[in-house]
């Protein structure tokens, strides 16, 4: 299978060389990988360029996308850059992150899965962290959703949804669409990728509003978005977050992101795993 990878980077002079080391290093090798220096004023480039000399398959550009790091659409505007600069001849595409190191038979092992299950739009494995000396689970998310970190999409899929897009949950929003059009979603539990970043808790405010104003350009409703936005405040342990949330559906001004059709489709595939927890 011909694996693309775009790898958005802004100022990751810290982690990016180990990133590509592993890539470089994988039982199966990705046909082209993309890295798009997102105007970064550290050495981010020079470690980008000492690859290129040794590996043809790495290309890179340089952008400039919003200066503003808002969150879910500062990396996608990157991301989609470097999809522009890319052709088509790709199985998989993936979006992955310049702070992560992926385990030597990574892609092998995610070919095998979508060889393996024709219905599989999307698979990936789980990010770990580093704590007192251990890598163990960054437990952010439920262990059916694939982190935004590490998105593996088959073309069909990628296509059908429409690409990704720029805004706040959008790796929540992907898989929604890939169910709606009929695709599976797989996580391997066993592919252990070690993520060098933790996600942080900038941009708080920001991304409470954020947050509130793409639950309500996914079409979620009133109800949906209070109890949505309590989960990710108790998450959080933050009462402001949930506050920002609600103010974010509320003062939105924005276009939907979904058709009335998938918003529907998405408002009853989230009751029913709400039924499921409960009953």
């Amino acid at each position: 299978m011909n694996f693309y990878i775009i790898i958005p980077a802004y100022n990751e002079e810290a982690h990016l060389k180990k990133t590509l080391q592993s890539l470089t290093m994988q039982t199966l090798l990705p046909k082209k990988l993309m890295v798009v220096n997102d105007n970064s004023t550290d050495t981010t480039q020079n470690i980008i360029d000492t690859f290129k000399k040794d590996y043809p398959f790495i290309q890179s550009i340089t952008t400039a996308s919003e200066k503003k790091h808002k969150p879910g659409s500062k990396i996608i505007q990157a991301f989609n850059q470097g999809l522009l600069n890319l052709d088509e001849h790709y199985d998989i595409i993936c979006k992955f992150d310049a702070d992560l190191i992926f385990p030597i038979d990574y892609l092998e092992k995610i070919a095998e899965i979508f060889q393996q299950n024709p219905k599989c739009g999307m698979a990936g494995g789980f990010c770990y962290i580093e704590s007192k000396n251990k890598w163990v689970l960054e437990n952010l998310t439920n262990k059916d959703h694939i982190r935004g970190a590490l998105k593996a999409y088959k073309k069909d899929c990628f296509q059908q949804i429409g690409g990704l897009k720029s805004a706040m949950g959008w790796d929540t929003l992907d898989e929604l669409l890939a169910q709606y059009h009929g695709w599976e979603i797989n996580t391997v539990e066993s592919l252990q990728v070690k993520h060098l970043k933790p996600t942080g808790h900038n941009y708080k405010k920001q991304a409470g509003i954020k947050q509130g104003q793409a639950f309500y350009q996914m079409r979620y409703g009133f109800i949906l978005t209070l109890i949505a936005a309590g989960k990710l405040a108790v998450k959080k342990k933050s009462l402001r977050y949930f506050v920002h949330c609600l103010q974010g559906y509320f003062r939105n001004d924005s276009d939907y992101l979904v058709t009335q059709s998938e918003g529907s489709f998405i408002r009853k595939h989230r009751w029913k795993g709400i039924k499921s927890k409960l009953f």
